[in-house]
């Protein structure tokens, strides 16, 4: 007789979005209170949950729409027993303006949905209104990571971030501090895309000091 594998569930990793859509704290979302990074789609939890495992002294939220993936990764966590993450299913830019004024020290955006047709571009998450939310939440100091394969998106993209005078670009990608070792692949995706030789456009600001 064929065993059906063990299923995993990991309700309590999972928080309500109708709570973070709303503004709310920090101390709301995690037990313990330590500095807070946030990834925005998180796709299979690859980067997420390997930074969360190599730094427990910092929570993690990771947020995603698609929710195979993100049973997938909280599966994945509950496995790896890690208490220093939570997940929430809602569109990030619903989320962003309900986040507490400097209060996370950093935001990865890796590989977000390009919204390729001009008519769906004002879906991109990386634009003026989120940038606005971004500047408004990251502490002094704190930073956002960015990586793209659509080329169009990284064109439009930058200026956002170059030209406010809220961020200042850094001279590479990660720099200090960053969870991953240089060169190593931040998602699923990115394996595939170096297989396929795709262009990938990464970079990294720092929220002034107000």
């Amino acid at each position: 007789m064929r065993h059906q594998p063990l299923k995993i569930e990991a309700p309590e990793l999972r928080l309500d979005p109708e709570r973070l859509t709303k503004p709310f704290s920090w101390a709301d979302v995690f037990p313990v209170e330590r500095p807070v990074e946030v990834e925005i789609g998180i796709g299979k939890g690859r980067f997420l949950l390997d930074a969360a495992e190599k730094r427990p002294e910092i929570n993690h939220l990771g947020v995603e729409w698609a929710n195979k993936y993100l049973r997938f990764a909280e599966s994945r966590a509950q496995r790896r027993g890690l208490d220093n993450v939570r997940f929430v299913r809602v569109d990030a830019r619903e989320i962003m303006p309900a986040m507490p004024d400097r209060s996370v020290d950093t935001f990865y955006v890796f590989y977000p949905d390009p919204w390729p047709k001009k008519r769906h571009h004002k879906r991109r998450f990386l634009r003026e209104d989120m940038a606005t939310e971004l500047a408004r939440v990251l502490v002094d100091g704190g930073k956002l990571h960015v990586a793209t394969d659509h080329a169009d998106y990284w064109e439009a993209l930058q200026p956002v971030f170059d030209e406010r005078p809220e961020f200042e670009r850094q001279p590479s990608f990660g720099g200090p501090g960053f969870p991953l070792a240089e060169g190593e692949p931040l998602t699923h995706f990115e394996i595939k895309y170096a297989v396929e030789e795709r262009d990938r456009h990464r970079a990294s600001w720092i929220r002034r000091a107000r």
